[in-house]
């Protein structure tokens, strides 16, 4: 691997097949959650790749059957008390989802297992989504007590209607890869022992494809994405806001005891 990514500690890399670039999520034992370092990485990377000259095409995934558990905890605690750390990780949130729609090479991602957080942000953004029949996708922000700012809003409605998008960004119910490909979240399902597989074959018939024709039908469709930019830029800023405030506080708790919140119902406007 080249000196381009030697300074990444969360993100691995390796050359699965010719011009072909694996990013993989890695935390061992914590489901690949992305902890202050990987946050930071998963959003900077995009742009390295499509500096790459020896990188026609990403594929996203996480290590050891997982894809990624979301925020580490810690990371959270320190986004409620810390205006410096909520500041920090909002410009990151910011630049992952305007990277990753920016970024001129393909990228697919392979879901497997827990696809939560940073990491689902990266992988609902990205140009094709592969999901195992079993993964569980969740945007679990309304149950931590934010609003659903991180992606959710600029590219849910645009997939699966803005019925089917309020309803799962509301409630955080979870959806099987089975039910995500059915309502139009993820492009294709594939058995749980053959997603990587499947990722990388679309990966190489992208490097096989005319790149130019390619890029430029990924730059012309994420102009729906960049339409929606205040849309996107209004609910990152109502997701933080969320973060210094009371009810993050209980889902934050609720998480930590692995219990359902309680929050107030009284209306706090």
């Amino acid at each position: 691997m080249t000196d381009r990514y030697a300074h990444y500690k969360v993100l691995k890399f390796s050359r699965p097949r010719p011009r072909v670039l694996e990013v993989m999520m890695s935390n061992p034992g914590k489901l690949n959650a992305l902890d202050a370092d990987g946050h930071r990485e998963i959003s900077e990377v995009w742009r390295d790749i499509d500096r790459d000259p020896e990188t026609s095409v990403a594929v996203l995934r996480g290590e050891g059957g997982a894809f990624s558990a979301g925020g580490d905890l810690s990371m959270i605690k320190e986004m409620h008390e810390s205006f410096e750390v909520r500041t920090r990780v909002w410009r990151e949130a910011s630049d992952l989802v305007y990277n990753v729609i920016n970024c001129s090479k393909p990228i697919v991602s392979a879901i497997e297992g827990p696809c939560v957080g940073a990491g689902l942000a990266a992988a609902m953004i990205s140009d094709i989504t592969v999901a195992g029949r079993k993964a569980r996708i969740i945007d679990g922000h309304t149950r931590l007590g934010v609003a659903a700012g991180d992606h959710a809003a600029i590219i849910w409605p645009l997939l699966v209607g803005m019925a089917k998008a309020k309803y799962y960004l509301m409630l955080c119910d979870t959806l099987t890869g089975e039910e995500a490909e059915r309502i139009g979240l993820v492009s294709m399902v594939a058995d749980d022992d053959k997603v990587i597989e499947t990722a990388l074959g679309i990966a190489e018939r992208l490097v096989a494809g005319p790149p130019s024709a390619i890029r430029w039908t990924k730059w012309s469709l994420n102009n729906w994405l960049r339409q929606a930019g205040p849309t996107f830029d209004a609910s990152l800023a109502m997701e933080f806001m969320g973060f210094s405030g009371p009810e993050v506080k209980e889902g934050m708790t609720a998480l930590m005891e692995k219990r359902r919140p309680k929050f107030d119902p009284k209306d706090p406007f």
